[in-house]
């Protein structure tokens, strides 16, 4: 059977894809890149039906000595109650030229409109399968700004903190605000980044300097 946008249907409710593709100047994740500090490029694939999902992500990466690929399958819920979006989610890290880095979180989310076009959200994840856990709260603000000729301008702002549970990793924050413009299937972000880890700290998770402050430059393009 086919995969449409609306590849079938009941009266509620419709089997949807999705899938996008991007280039960005550095892959940062939670304030540390996975790229070496150089570009990456990304792309993604999902389905929904109704509030549930599945999907996949990747990216290229430049991380260890062997890791050249990231593939992030997910699957998860959306419920929402009372003005509350809520995400509910596993999402498991594939690392294909070395499964010995692979893991698995569990999410917990939530967003709500505080005012007009103003949104705030947390967001929680647990990883309890490497032999210790490390949990990770985030808090973020978002707001879009009146269209600007064929633009819509967003501008958002996101604080987090990674707690190890062991030795193993350090405890750090991280944080970033930026712009973001959509028009039409086609999106642009410029992001500021930046932790509390210092370079000796951040070696031991990946390149030298890669917990640094940086600005990252995104487009993306969506289908449908």
């Amino acid at each position: 059977m086919a995969l449409t946008g609306a590849a079938f249907a009941d009266e509620e409710r419709k089997l949807e894809w999705s899938a996008s593709a991007t280039g960005t100047s550095d892959y940062v994740f939670r304030g540390i890149s996975q790229s070496d500090n150089d570009p990456a490029i990304q792309g993604s694939f999902g389905l929904t039906y109704g509030m549930f999902y599945a999907g996949i992500w990747g990216s290229s990466i430049d991380y260890a000595a062997d890791n050249n690929i990231e593939l992030d399958y997910y699957v998860g819920v959306t419920p929402e109650w009372m003005g509350v979006s809520f995400d509910f989610a596993y999402i498991y890290y594939n690392y294909p030229d070395d499964t010995a880095g692979d893991y698995w979180e569990l999410k917990a989310a939530a967003s709500y409109e505080v005012l007009p076009k103003l949104t705030g959200g947390g967001a929680f994840y647990w990883a309890p399968d490497k032999g210790y856990d490390w949990y990770v709260y985030e808090g973020s603000l978002s707001y879009e700004l009146p269209k600007v000729a064929m633009f819509t301008p967003t501008v958002s702002g996101l604080v987090g903190y990674t707690d190890f549970q062991s030795d193993v990793g350090v405890d750090y924050t991280y944080w970033n605000a930026g712009l973001g413009l959509g028009v039409d299937n086609i999106s642009f972000d410029l992001r500021y980044w930046d932790t509390d880890a210092s370079s000796a700290e951040c070696f031991v998770t990946s390149s030298a300097n890669a917990c640094s402050e940086r600005f990252v430059f995104s487009v993306g393009v969506s289908l449908p």
